[in-house]
């Protein structure tokens, strides 16, 4: 038969379409000519295919050969196409079954002498494989990251030739085990190494329970860092499917995916330096950006007010919808960014506003300049606002025993298993009306509250959300109701909002 199709997948962001490789030969002048929307990475495959199925000894056809990737419409890009380009090459030509071919797909980078070579984004191509129930051909190096899909059969493969002769005998390559486990790692960062700070450390644990976004505001050499970095070891174990989605997303980054961090939340600190498209990511050839590979993690920005503004402001539309949308002239491309924002700032430009032991230096007009750096609609999307003051130098030689970060994972954990029966997601992610149906105040917290907004000046959507916080409370606390107590400790953190508010 002089008619061979291969299947295989592009990449589009974190999906992977499936892609036809059509392979015909016919009479006429000898060529190899790609269709479909072919970039310059995929139109080169043609020189490394023909090198490789030549030091393979198989015969590469002096026909015409007519190479079709369908849809012709979708982009391809890179060497992931190589290795179904070269296997419709000999399907077409009678040195492989045809019919055999039909109950897998394959990708990978060919060398000259017929090594396969690893290429990105195999995560997803790996589940939308499974959801065809086919099994998966791809290069040796990629099957332990290929294998975190369970259920689904994985042949790795070193050279061209080991693909071919499984092909023939369905017995040459053996289904590619996975040694990694879907749990969740412990981190060796613990939360017990944090002197103090009692205050923040309960607005840490807060934060982590409802999954809400937290500021944490003081001067220099406080622990705010400390405290940041800490929260994704309290944070509620992940997910098999929360895991797969983190790690596809990291699949499709230039970065790659770090298998010895498989079940571990993201922690991401970009510098302050970042440019917008660094955080929300882009490209002509859209690729994920800082909040992205934050998803189901932490995205921690220091030194929160050098940020450019206009990088800041990104930020607003993926803090509610969980999502980015990438547009190009040429292609869209959709990412998850459902992350925790954790944010630190000095309260002033000299750090020392209110500090103990070193007097401030600076204005009160600097001080309105410095933290108007930060727009009020985003500082509206964080819920807790935490100060943490410099501690006095007894406490920091360890006398008094700290809470690990297991013990308040504990509690944590438990807290949010009361969230996800109630209504299947954390606090920070209800609706208007789940609020109002779930964050129910007697007649006088109600009328505390209202006074509290209209002190404070504060916007519906920090109405909603100190709601959610108190909400929270109540559940680490194992009420039922929300309670005065549990609405005055939400109120209570909105540090930036006492300080400026009416």
């Amino acid at each position: 038969m002089s008619l061979a199709i291969v299947y295989s997948r592009a990449q589009v962001g974190i999906d992977a379409p499936l892609v036809s490789v059509e392979v015909h030969l016919s009479n006429g002048l000898p060529g190899l000519s790609i269709v479909g929307l072919p970039e310059a990475a995929v139109k080169e495959s043609k020189d490394r295919v023909r090198g490789a199925i030549l030091n393979s000894r198989f015969e590469f056809p002096v026909r015409r050969i007519t190479i079709n990737l369908a849809p012709a419409d979708l982009p391809k890009e890179g060497g992931r196409f190589d290795l179904p380009i070269a296997l419709g090459i000999l399907a077409a030509s009678g040195q492989l079954p045809v019919h055999n071919l039909a109950g897998y797909e394959c990708l990978g980078e060919l060398a000259l002498g017929g090594d396969l070579r690893a290429v990105r984004g195999v995560l997803p191509t790996a589940l939308a494989c499974r959801h065809q129930d086919r099994a998966l051909l791809a290069p040796k190096s990629n099957a332990d990251e290929a294998t975190l899909v369970s259920g689904l059969a994985v042949f790795g493969a070193d050279h061209l030739l080991q693909v071919c002769a499984h092909l023939r005998t369905g017995q040459a390559l053996q289904p590619h085990g996975s040694s990694y486990n879907h749990r969740q790692l412990l981190t060796e960062r613990d939360l017990c190494e944090v002197r103090g700070q009692q205050h923040a450390k309960r607005a840490l644990e807060i934060a982590a329970t409802g999954g809400h976004n937290l500021l944490l505001i003081g001067p220099p050499g406080t622990g705010k860092t400390m405290l940041a970095s800490r929260l994704p070891g309290i944070l509620p174990p992940m997910s098999e499917a929360e895991s797969i989605e983190t790690a596809a997303i990291a699949s499709v980054s230039m970065q790659g995916i770090a298998l010895e961090q498989w079940g571990v939340r993201p922690f991401r600190a970009p510098h302050h330096t970042a440019s917008g498209v660094a955080l929300v990511g882009g490209g002509s050839q859209p690729r994920p950006g800082e909040i992205s590979l934050a998803h189901h993690g932490v995205l921690f920005l220091d030194e929160f007010p050098e940020f450019d503004r206009r990088v800041l402001e990104v930020l607003r539309e993926p803090l509610e919808s969980g999502q980015i949308t990438i547009s190009r002239a040429a292609r869209q491309a959709n990412f998850p960014a459902c992350f925790q924002l954790v944010a630190a700032m000095n309260p002033c430009p000299c750090g020392y506003l209110g500090d103990a032991e070193r007097r401030c230096a600076c204005t009160p007009e600097q001080i309105r300049r410095y933290r108007a750096r930060v727009s009020g609609p985003l500082l509206d999307r964080i819920d807790l606002h935490i100060e943490v003051p410099r501690l006095p130098h007894r406490l920091l030689r360890g006398e008094t025993k700290e809470e690990t970060s297991a013990t308040i994972r504990a509690r944590v954990d438990a807290a949010r298993q009361r969230q996800l029966q109630r209504t299947g997601k954390a606090n920070a992610a209800l609706t208007t009306r789940e609020i109002e149906r779930h964050c129910v105040l007697s007649d006088a917290d109600q009328r505390l509250l209202e006074t509290a907004l209209e002190r404070l000046g504060l916007s519906s959507r920090a109405y909603h959300r100190i709601l959610k916080v108190a909400r929270t409370i109540a559940d680490l606390a194992s009420s039922e109701s929300i309670q005065t107590l549990h609405l005055t400790e939400a109120i209570s953190y909105r540090a930036l909002d006492r300080t400026s508010g009416r």
